[in-house]
């Protein structure tokens, strides 16, 4: 199984974009990406690699459950 996460494209420079994912920075590589995207967009990410482009309807939602899923294992080990 892997996980793939969402992510906002905030700069692109040739085959490799700087993406947002809940305030973190990070450069992934855009090799992988069967279409065109643009600063702005979302990505799904996995391993390094923007692999999926998606809607800011759904980019949101999965970021709000990863979000509360994070917050719920936090209560459970008591952090």
């Amino acid at each position: 199984m892997c996980l793939a996460i969402p992510s906002k494209i905030i700069n692109i420079n040739g085959f490799n974009a700087v993406v947002d994912v809940m305030g973190a920075r990070r450069e992934v590589s855009l090799m992988l990406l069967p279409e065109e995207a643009r600063e702005g967009d979302y990505v799904l990410v996995h391993a390094g690699f923007a692999i999926q482009k998606i809607d800011e309807e759904a980019a949101k939602d999965s970021l709000n459950l990863l979000r509360e899923i994070a917050e719920k294992l936090e209560q459970e080990e008591g952090y």
